[in-house]
């Protein structure tokens, strides 16, 4: 089992930067492929970056790619999404998520183990 919570989120005004966190705990993520979701209000959960289990290969919804950076630290247990130039429709909840998988999932049914959510919202 891996418990995982989520940290960072807040208000903050469109163009601006947030570093997400997530703390994993229950058992490492060595062999987890990690993934970061969001979820606005009255809509369905969508990916928004995924990372392999050793870090070497990610993936972007195109609506984030050049803007959000997913990355992880194994050793301590980590992944983060620092998400630049915010704009007011990448307000969400933000959820951690992980999969046994050692590929590169970005299907929210290859995932088995979700946080409680971080909230992101953007002002205009």
């Amino acid at each position: 089992q891996v418990q995982l919570v989520e940290s960072g989120g807040g208000l903050v005004q469109a163009g601006g930067s947030l570093r997400l966190s997530c703390a994993a705990s229950g058992r490492t993520l060595y062999n987890l492929a990690m993934g970061w979701f969001r979820q606005a209000p009255g809509k369905e959960r969508e990916i928004v970056a995924a990372i392999n289990w050793i870090g070497a290969n990610t993936y972007y919804a195109d609506s984030v790619k050049g803007r959000f950076t997913i990355s992880r630290d194994n050793a301590k247990n980590m992944v983060y999404l620092q998400v630049n130039k915010l704009k007011p429709e990448d307000t969400a909840v933000y959820y951690c998520a992980a999969a046994r998988d050692y590929g590169l999932p970005s299907q929210r049914s290859k995932y088995e183990y979700w946080g409680q959510g971080t909230q992101v919202t953007v002002s205009s």
